[in-house]
């Protein structure tokens, strides 16, 4: 089946859902007021050093202040591994990485700065900086003030790899470093080189405004998602980007027909009246991707569960038996689990530390058998991820580089009802609740108390613990009430005496 990229615009957002074999694999979302700031550029002001964490806090003109690390100043290479072979790296950072200088000897506070946001704010932490601007263009990445030439890895030909190098060092401008990227494996020269000057000229006007505003000030807003869609994802693989936005497919159109001709052919107009994401099925694979449970065809599950710090996935055989012994059955049900968590981490943007809790193997081979299914299942991972071995409790660790925030954060928010928690106060929990409160309240001889309640909680007293309610009324010689009140939170009572006693 082809690979499809398809881009659904509407007045409130975009988004932008990559199909490989027409299932998603990759889901974007970039609404109004609320864009991505990776790739923006800012000239920002230090407001706080600290000396302990050797980093520094950055305003940019965002609601909280970014975090800018030493590493990010001295070295500033990370955000690059993707593109960079082992060795280049290790070459790379050598020469840039001064180990005896401290975080006060290169920023001070007051210091104005250029910065690039390398992650969005996630949560409660501001935006992740670096001072190593980096310029992508749809074949190359241009780094001003680095003098490296670096091939992606996913470039694996070694003599495509060598003729991209030598093209590379004949190109790259005086003063600038040239990463080649995946797709140019494919582009011309011409092609190379008119990217190259359009990302020079980029430059030339960040210098020109960075040196006419004070910060904290934007300097170089990244395209937005359609543009990016475009320069990112279109590669030899997808064969062809469908937008269902007339004016946003004739801006596409005109980009491609300036900057990447080879490509402009592949954008299509959609014209159907049925919904694009419903016409190709995305709407249900959305709303499976934000289910705590995934089956697998043969009747194991996972549970996926996201914590502020970690994500954990566990492996269940659940329905599965098998049809030969239990080692073998196992293996299968991880086996298969493997392919779906690879699935279910790309399509959610789970990032951080992520930890697999995989049934229990006996033998070292099938572990070994599920390391290496693993390995494999990711390579088509954009995201940079380290997988480490399983350990004796049968848990694989790993980590995926997070740069925004995850599915499940884009298109939620924590329940009301349970406040983030996931579980509620029982039924029969509360009731039990307003029992003891009562036993504890003395009240004057024949005063009314009345009890406002779920309406649950309250069938519960009035019917099965009916005996208990009137053993308090006979011995405090009382009156009690119970009130059903449908608004209120499962857990949420009013106990009332005249005017409220207890809330």
């Amino acid at each position: 089946m082809s690979n499809e990229l398809l881009i659904n615009v509407t007045k409130q957002e975009c988004r932008v859902a990559l199909l490989e074999g027409g299932q998603v694999v990759e889901f974007y979302i970039e609404r109004k007021g609320d864009s991505s700031f990776v790739g923006n550029i800012y000239k920002g002001r230090v407001v706080k050093v600290l000396k302990g964490m050797q980093a520094c806090f950055i305003d940019i003109g965002l609601d909280k202040a970014a975090f800018l690390y030493i590493d990010d100043i001295r070295g500033g290479i990370k955000e690059l591994y993707p593109f960079l072979e082992t060795d280049e790296e290790t070459e790379f950072i050598s020469k840039l990485d001064f180990k005896d200088v401290s975080i006060e000897e290169l920023v001070q506070q007051g210091q104005e700065i250029l910065v690039q946001v390398a992650k969005d704010p996630i949560s409660t932490k501001g935006a992740r900086v670096t001072s190593r601007i980096t310029l992508p263009g749809r074949y190359v990445v241009l780094m001003p003030g680095m003098e490296h030439v670096g091939i992606s890895r996913k470039i694996e030909n070694e003599d495509k790899r060598r003729e991209l190098k030598e093209l590379a060092t004949k190109m790259k401008p005086a003063g600038f470093g040239l990463i080649m990227r995946t797709v140019s494996e494919d582009a011309t020269e011409e092609e190379i080189q008119k990217d190259i000057d359009f990302l020079l000229l980029l430059w030339d006007n960040i210098q020109k405004k960075k040196d006419k505003v004070h910060a904290p000030a934007l300097i170089h807003s990244e395209f937005d998602l359609v543009l990016r869609s475009l320069r990112d994802f279109m590669n030899q693989n997808v064969d062809r980007l469908i937008i269902d936005s007339y004016a946003e497919w004739m801006r596409l159109k005109e980009f491609a027909h300036v900057y990447f001709p080879r490509i402009a052919e592949k954008i299509e107009f959609y014209e159907s009246e049925e919904p694009i994401f419903d016409a190709f099925g995305i709407e249900v694979d959305l709303d499976r991707a934000l289910e705590r449970k995934v089956w697998l065809k043969s009747g194991g599950y996972i549970v996926i569960d996201q914590t502020e710090a970690m994500t954990v996935i566990d492996v269940n055989t659940g329905k599965y038996v098998g049809k030969e012994n239990l080692e073998d059955t196992i293996l299968r049900t991880n086996l298969e689990a493997v392919k779906e968590i690879a699935y279910q981490i790309r399509l959610r943007n789970l990032g951080g530390i992520i930890l697999i809790d995989f049934i229990d193997m006996e033998k070292e081979e099938n572990k070994q058998k599920v390391i290496n299914a693993m390995a494999e299942a990711i390579k088509k991972d954009r995201a940079k991820t380290t997988i480490y071995n399983i350990t004796e409790l049968g848990i694989v660790q790993m980590t995926r580089k997070r740069t925004r925030e995850s599915l499940e954060h884009i298109l939620c928010d924590s329940c009301p009802y349970c406040e983030g928690k996931g579980r509620v106060m029982s039924i029969r929990s509360v009731a039990y609740e307003i029992l003891r409160k009562l036993k504890h309240l003395t009240p004057q001889e024949g005063t009314e108390i009345t009890v406002v309640a779920h309406p649950q909680v309250a069938d519960l007293l009035t019917d099965e613990e009916r005996d208990s309610l009137e053993e308090l009324e006979n011995s405090r010689k009382i009156r009690i009430t119970i009130k059903k009140e449908a608004s209120l939170h499962q857990e949420n009572y009013h106990i009332h005496k005249n005017q409220p006693l207890i809330e």
